[in-house]
Parts: structure tokens; C-alpha cells; sequence
């Protein structure tokens, strides 16, 4: 990077935060500092809420998504729309009209203390970790990339986040998520922008659609009923729906989110800005990686998207066998070009035989291709176990780097950082609130004062950020990231979702019954993900409806004592 780069970089990163401390100096009222000044118009809701989900992984790993296997990944969030409809009809009433501060305050009124304590242990042990990819996530790409210090990348980003969310509070993430989050669409038009223009001279629009399809990239949906395949239109539409439901509707990194509207009506249509921009937004990140990989079919890639670990290889033992593998990629890739313009030229000349023809040959060479980068995969794992040998979090930041003009790439640079904080910023704060709430005010120290309280949540919000840190500085890059993040979310937010259905609707259920079918569910949900080969979205459907199923079981068997009255949403 140039010292122009650098200079965007720094000077948005830091102005953001600054702008987030002076703006929220001197909070000390609990209200205040969990939930802003509830104020909050619906727009900056909206931004708030999106902004919380569309991590560094969003603008880093999609990209990467679509490039490796088109725009199929949007159907995760099919689901997404009719969630926050739910949300926003039986969620949001109930948490606003009983002033609560976390999510898990509702459980304990429903039912009783050591379901609430549950709840709210599931949510730390789930955003704790992902808290830690969240900020392990950019820092490791863009360590690698640009040969900054790993340790160092990681510390220096998570102290910037702890400092203003530590400050600031609630109000303080919201504020700074408005502009973190136009830089980061200013940033992916103009790199979508930019592509468009870099693409060869004489190749249209409707030829780089022409060619994306061709390859299979442009395929959206899939209506397979095969458990087994990870994207799915009906693992997206339910097992996303049940993801959403508890991502949005029990999760307290978006609870505390939109507790902050001035009404209940400005935190409805927050939501509803959610559930009409998503899907479209996540749309576009992947059609950008799609054409991308449209580039590179006329611009020569790299064998490996993560060049340094290519070349640290490359200077020892393996360094013949990877030279000799680029070779050969290099001269696929030639000849696949010649294939893709003959298939274009018979196309433009309305020859379909012809083209059809040059399209398979092109199919062929792809896969010729794909061959020789597994063979690579496999040979730099040979030659060092502990190099990842999946580069599909590289391809977009190599593209930026390699393609795009100075300036814009600190620009770029600045949005998956932007995006990092954005989102850690909203975890620190809810595991703040979450800490500070429902086990220190609640189990150690209930007749503190406000300031007491505030005092105490910054100091477990910093506690967090630590621990976010460490296992950062200690994690190991798995699978593509915005999967990783995906697969742990499924993994526990099934049974929690359970738990909230549970007390809405199913009014017979106590505490104790729900307590131990919330701890079955979880054990059942485990023992599954590590036993069964199936589409990780399906395990938020399992996890729900073992906790209610369980809860049934269990309340019939106990019989009726213990059983709480039921607070509807309704009422």
C-alpha cells in the first residue's frame, strides 16, 4: 500500500472513532448506556441492526463466496424477510413494554433464575467466540496480504473498538455504525464500479453475464430436498428462518440494537428496512465476486489466492512441484481464455452449435483448472500442515490489491476494518449488557446504584474485548470464514430460539421443565453436528424443536407444578 492508502485508512478509522468518544462522553445513566437515549429514528435502527450483522467476514470472505460457487450462498437468508416480521410483531412488543434490559430478563420472568442464566450463558459462550472471529477474521488475511505483524493487526484493531465502545456505550456503536456503514457501500459501488471498468475492452456487460452464467455462478436458488447439500432454497427459507428468528428475535448484539427507537413504530420499520435490504445487499456482494471471477478468465490469477503462503513454500523442498503445478494452471488458463473468446464470438455471431461447442470445451478447462489449484491445496499442505489451504477469504482483497488504484485500495482496506469494528463494536456492548445484567446485578451485587452498574459493564465490556483478543491471537483460520461464523451460530441458536418459544406460546411449560430440555437440545445438537454430514442451517431447526418437544415431554411428565404463567405478547 501507498502512503496515500495509509492515510485513508488511519484518517477514517480513527476519525470514526473519535467522532463516537466526543459525541457520547459522560454516560453514566444505566438507561443511557444500554439503550442510548431512545430516540433513535427508524433509519439509524436500520443501519444499527444491518450494520451489527455485516462483519469484516461480509465484505471479505462473500466475495470469495461467489467468485468459488456463484450466487448460491444467498439462500442463508431467505428466511431473513418473514423472521423479522415475527420479530417485529411478538419480539419487540413484549421487550419494550417490560423495560427490559437484555433478552434474558423476560426468561427470568417467565420462568425462573436459572433459566435466565442459561439463556444468557448460551449467547456469552456463542458471541464470545465469535466475537474472536470477528476480529481474527480481517486480521489474518490482511496480515498475510500486506506482511503486517499478525499479533500486532489483532491487538491494535481491538483495542480501537474497546476504547469508544467502552466510552460510548449503546449510543456510541450507533452513532459510529451510521458512517461505517456508507463507507462500506461507498466502498463495495466504487469496487464494483471500478471492475466494471477494469473488464477487457470490448467485453460487454451482457458477455460478462454471458460468461458468469455459463460457469454456473449466476444460479441462485436450488430447490433440491437433498439434506446434504449445504445451500438449499428450503434449508435457506427454514432452517435461515430459524436462524434469523433467533439472531434478530433473542440475540442481544441485535435486541440492544433496537431497543433504542423512539417507538415501537420507529423500531418496527428498522426491522423492515432490514427485511427489504438484506437479501438484495448480500445479492450484490456475491454478484461482485461473481464477476470477478468473470476477470479473471481474461486476467491471469494466481495458482493459490494466498500468494505469501505460495511463496514461502515455494523457496524450499515443495518449491519445484508448486512452480511446475503454476506452470501448467498458466497454460490452462491461456487456453481457456481462447475458448471463452471463441464462445463469445460465435454467440455475438448467432451461432449457438458453435458456441455451445466452446462453452463445454471452456466447462472442461475450468475444471482442468480447479484439478491443478486442489493439487497446489494439497501440496502446500504436505509441505506445511499448519498453512490453510483454503484461499477463497483471499481472492477479493487480492483483487483490490493487484487491480485497483491507490487510494482506493486504503479505501477498501478501511471498509472490512469499518465492518470489523462495526460489528465488534455491537458484540463488546451486548456482552457488556448481558454480563453486567443478568449475572453481576442479578446473582452478585443487586442494590448498586446506576453508576455502580455502568462502571461495572465497562469494565466487563473491556473484559470481553480481552478475551476477544486472546482468542483471536490464538485461533486458526477454518473454512471459509463467513461460514465459520454461520456454523456456530447454528450450532447454538436453535435451542435459545427454543427457549423464547417456549415462554411466548407454550403458557403450561415452568421453568425447570424448559431448563433441562434446553440442556438435552444442546447435547442432542452437539452430538448430531459431530456424527451427521448435513446443511449446517438445518441444526437451527433441530435445536428448536428439540427444546420444545422436550419441554412438552418433560412438563407432562413432571407434571403441572412449577408451571409459569404465560406472558404473551399479545396481552
Amino acid at each position: 500500500m501507498s502512503p496515500l492508502d495509509y492515510l485513508v485508512l488511519f484518517g477514517t478509522l480513527v476519525g470514526i472513532a473519535a467522532y463516537g468518544i466526543w459525541r457520547t462522553r459522560g454516560a453514566h445513566s444505566l438507561s443511557t448506556y444500554f439503550k442510548g437515549d431512545q430516540t433513535t429514528r427508524w433509519m439509524v435502527i436500520g443501519i444499527s441492526v444491518m450494520a451489527t450483522q455485516a462483519s469484516a467476514i461480509t465484505f471479505m470472505s462473500t466475495p470469495g463466496q461467489g467468485y468459488e460457487s456463484g450466487l448460491g450462498f444467498v439462500q442463508n437468508y431467505f428466511g431473513m424477510p418473514l423472521a423479522l416480521i415475527i420479530v417485529a410483531a411478538v419480539f419487540l412488543p413484549l421487550y419494550r413494554r417490560l423495560d427490559v434490559y437484555t433478552a434474558y430478563e423476560f426468561l427470568g420472568r417467565r420462568f425462573d433464575a436459572k433459566t435466565r442464566l442459561l439463556g444468557a450463558a448460551l449467547f456469552l459462550l456463542m458471541r464470545g467466540l465469535a466475537a474472536g472471529i470477528t476480529i481474527y477474521a480481517p486480521a489474518i488475511v490482511l496480515s498475510t496480504v500486506f506482511g503486517w505483524r499478525l499479533d500486532a493487526t489483532i491487538v491494535l484493531s481491538g483495542l480501537l473498538v474497546i476504547v469508544y465502545t467502552v466510552t460510548g456505550g449503546s449510543r456510541a456503536v450507533t452513532l459510529t455504525q451510521k458512517y461505517q456503514l456508507a463507507l462500506i457501500f461507498g466502498g463495495m459501488v466504487l469496487a464494483f464500479i471500478v471492475l466494471l471498468a477494469r473488464l477487457p475492452a470490448g467485453l460487454t456487460l451482457t458477455d460478462a453475464f454471458t460468461v458468469a452464467g455459463g460457469f454456473r455462478k449466476l444460479e441462485a436458488v436450488n430447490f433440491s430436498f437433498d439434506v446434504h447439500q449445504r445451500y438449499t432454497f428450503w434449508s435457506g427459507l427454514l432452517g435461515g428462518l430459524f436462524l434469523s428468528l433467533s439472531y434478530f428475535g433473542t440475540d442481544q448484539s441485535q435486541v440492544q440494537r433496537y431497543l433504542h427507537g423512539a417507538s415501537l413504530r420507529e423500531s418496527r420499520l428498522g426491522l423492515m428496512f432490514n427485511a427489504v435490504c438484506k437479501i438484495p445487499m448480500q445479492f450484490f456482494i456475491l454478484l461482485l465476486g461473481a464477476l470477478v471471477f468473470v476477470f479473471y478468465q481474461f486476467e491471469q490469477p494466481p495458482v493459490f489466492f494466498n500468494e505469501v503462503a505460495w511463496k514461502a513454500q515455494a523457496d524450499h523442498a515443495a518449491g519445484p512441484r508448486l512452480r511446475a503445478l503454476a506452470a501448467d494452471f498458466a497454460a490452462v488458463h491461456a487456453e481457456k481464455q481462447q475458448l471463452i473468446h471463441a464462445w463469445l464470438d460465435a454467440q455475438h455471431a448467432g451461432n449457438p452449435p458453435a458456441a455451445a461447442q466452446a462453452r463445454a470445451a471452456a466447462i472442461a478447462a475450468q475444471a482442468h483448472s480447479e484439478a491443478i489449484r486442489t493439487e497446489t491445496r494439497s501440496v502446500l499442505h504436505a509441505a506445511d500442515p499448519r498453512t490453510s489451504t483454503n484461499d477463497s477469504d483471499y481472492i477479493f482483497i487480492t483483487f483490490v490489491i493487484d487491480h485497483l488504484p491507490h487510494g482506493v485500495i486504503g479505501l477498501l482496506v478501511a471498509v472490512i476494518f469499518a465492518a470489523a469494528l462495526s460489528s465488534k463494536a455491537s458484540e463488546l456492548n451486548a456482552l457488556g449488557a448481558t454480563t453486567t445484567i443478568d449475572f453481576y446485578r442479578h446473582v452478585v451485587r443487586r442494590d448498586a446504584g446506576d453508576a455502580h452498574y455502568v462502571t461495572a459493564s465497562k469494565w466487563f465490556t473491556a473484559l470481553w474485548g480481552l478475551v476477544a483478543v486472546a482468542f483471536a491471537l490464538f485461533a486458526h483460520l477454518v473454512e471459509n470464514l463467513i461460514q465459520a461464523v454461520n456454523i456456530l451460530g447454528s450450532v447454538f441458536y436453535g435451542v435459545v430460539l427454543g427457549l423464547f418459544l417456549v415462554a411466548f406460546f407454550l403458557g403450561r411449560v415452568g421453568g425447570t421443565a424448559v431448563f433441562w430440555a434446553a440442556v438435552a437440545g444442546q447435547i442432542l445438537v452437539f452430538g448430531l453436528y459431530f456424527t451427521l454430514n448435513i446443511g449446517y442451517l438445518w441444526y437451527n431447526l433441530i435445536g428448536c424443536a428439540a427444546c420444545v418437544l422436550f419441554s412438552l415431554f418433560l412438563q407432562a411428565f413432571i407434571g403441572s407444578r412449577g408451571a409459569a404463567a404465560p406472558v404473551t405478547a399479545l396481552s
